[in-house]
């Protein structure tokens, strides 16, 4: 039944806003990645799960905030049942291991998809990231982090809405990223951060 659910979900986003997928210096492959994302709406995980091939959605699972997709039942079969998420603490408590259940997607060879500034965006630049992409680099360095770039997402739903507006969408997959030998967080987190604005120039050019 979910998976009939999701079918009908990804059908209905690739109707109303595309979704397509853009590989520029990276193919799709089924092998296991790290997707990282802008993030600017709630569309947005949906909107990469549907720009994937089948088979590399298979192994895809994205990350979700607990706060917000926990938050009710429906919320949460939406997200663990239907898109496959793994709900993360945004605010860890001290001591805890908040990256932990991406972590072991990746030890069974599993894909995840994240948004590395941590919320949605309010305007048009790209936050900061936090430093969870770069312990997930450090641990798992045969692991290829993927860039991508969401263009219009934020014009389909804005933050607030739940009014959907029916305007063509792109997911754009960039040049594969690996943490360099004596690279420091800072200038690590940087240089992802670049890649997908760096697409997301590709885009306005």
């Amino acid at each position: 039944m979910t998976g009939l659910i999701r079918g009908i979900i990804l059908a209905l986003v690739r109707i109303l806003v595309g979704a397509r997928g853009d590989w520029r210096g990276v193919e799709p492959s089924a092998t296991r990645r790290i997707y990282f994302a802008n993030h600017s709406s709630h569309f947005d995980t949906v909107a990469v799960i549907a720009a994937l091939p089948v088979e590399v959605r298979r192994l895809t699972h994205p990350a979700a905030a607990r706060d917000y997709w926990g938050a009710s039942a429906l919320r949460r079969f939406i997200a663990e049942k239907v898109l496959r998420a793994v709900l993360i603490d945004r605010k860890p408590e001290p001591g805890s291991l908040p990256l932990a259940p991406l972590e072991a997607l990746l030890k069974q060879g599993q894909s995840i998809l994240i948004f590395p500034e941590g919320t949605r965006g309010e305007g048009e630049e790209i936050a900061e990231f936090r430093s969870g992409i770069y312990r997930l680099a450090l641990d798992f360095p045969d692991v290829e982090l993927v860039p991508v770039y969401l263009d219009n997402l934020r014009r389909v739903l804005p933050k607030g809405s739940w009014l959907i507006v029916p305007i063509t969408c792109t997911a754009r997959f960039g040049a594969p990223l690996k943490v360099e030998p004596g690279e420091a967080k800072s200038a690590f987190l940087a240089r992802a951060r670049t890649a997908v604005k760096a697409l997301g120039s590709a885009v306005a050019a």
